[in-house]
């Protein structure tokens, strides 16, 4: 290990470790508190309760059902659940990765993100939000299929949209210059004969000193993305190691493999929301008694379907880090 990393800076990194630990410990912690406190005191009945008032005093009437009712829920749930995060997203960024020396951001950049992130969200949950409700009341109880038949489409869409349109929202992308990098990137590219048709720089310093790369696109045709902090901190063969484990995870097909686990995980939950839609105990044990609505079901069945899903992400996890080790190995073999 010594030759390869002196004893000040593995030290810190152990430090930063722990510290990040503490910090999940802690908020949590925090977030399963506020999470029982939302049940026991009953916050879901008040809040639909609420939107609904503001819904009959300014809506128009052709706008009173069901559906615009669930979105402003959902906004306005969202909203104040971003508001109570955000102390915690500060010392994150302004405490944490501070004293670590890693944030890069200001307050001003910080705020801009958090609006932007909250326009965003209104932007595409929307019209998602209420194409998923719309199909749940119009395709009876086989909705399901349909449903996950509608988020694969939107899957796809948000895999292609998502550098063109999304991106450029919070960073600036530049093409990679043409020289020495730009060709042992092409290289290692061609070599593995990934569909590269976009080399691109993203300006990841504005925000913090880490660094990294990823790649992203269809099937035939792909962009690799190189943070501006890592050509600047490393040497070009470091680089292409780095970008060498990326794109071994696309070589050994570890990308389909968590697309299709995902996939197969999303169609058991849409299924097994089905027997759930109609169960009026759910509902009335969670303040519900006259009402039944469908996004509220679905935020229940969430609920208690919670440690179940802890237990899937343990195992998604210990498979995410195998995955890891694998194009570790890859780069490994690749560059040396």
């Amino acid at each position: 290990m010594r030759a390869e990393i002196d004893q000040k800076t593995f030290d810190k990194s152990q430090a930063y470790g722990r510290a990040k630990a503490q910090f999940g410990f802690i908020s949590g912690l925090f977030s399963q508190i506020l999470n029982i406190a939302e049940l026991y005191f009953n916050v879901y009945p008040k809040i639909w309760a609420i939107t609904g008032g503001w819904l009959a005093a300014y809506a128009p009437p052709r706008f009173s059902g069901e559906i615009t009712h669930s979105l402003i829920f959902v906004f306005t749930y969202s909203f104040v659940q971003a508001l109570i995060s955000l102390p915690f997203s500060y010392y994150h960024h302004f405490v944490l990765e501070e004293n670590f020396g890693f944030n890069k951001q200001t307050i001003k950049l910080w705020v801009t993100d958090f609006f932007k992130g909250q326009a965003l969200s209104i932007a595409l949950g929307v019209p998602l939000g209420a194409a998923f409700l719309a199909i749940i009341k119009k395709t009876g109880q086989n909705f399901f299929f349909y449903l996950w038949a509608f988020a694969l489409v939107m899957q796809a869409a948000l895999i292609t949209l998502y550098p063109i349109l999304i991106v450029p929202i919070f960073n600036k992308l530049t093409p990679l210059p043409a020289g020495p990098l730009k060709n042992a990137v092409e290289g290692l590219a061609d070599r593995l004969k990934f569909p590269l048709t976009e080399l691109q720089v993203i300006d990841g310093s504005k925000r913090s000193a880490h660094s990294n790369a990823y790649f992203t696109g269809l099937p035939w045709k792909k962009k690799i993305v190189l943070f501006d902090t890592l050509i600047e901190k490393s040497e070009e063969q470091e680089v292409v190691a780095v970008l060498a484990h990326e794109l071994g995870h696309w070589k050994m097909g570890h990308t389909t493999k968590q697309l299709v686990i995902a996939q197969a995980h999303l169609f058991f939950l849409f299924s097994l929301f089905s027997a759930f839609i109609e169960n009026r105990s759910l509902y009335a044990d969670f303040g519900f008694v006259t009402e039944r609505p469908v996004i509220i079901g679905f935020m229940l069945f969430s609920e208690v379907l919670s440690p179940t899903e802890s237990v899937i992400g343990l195992l998604m996890n210990v498979m995410s880090r195998r995955f890891e080790f694998e194009a570790g190995k890859f780069g490994l073999m690749c560059c040396f």
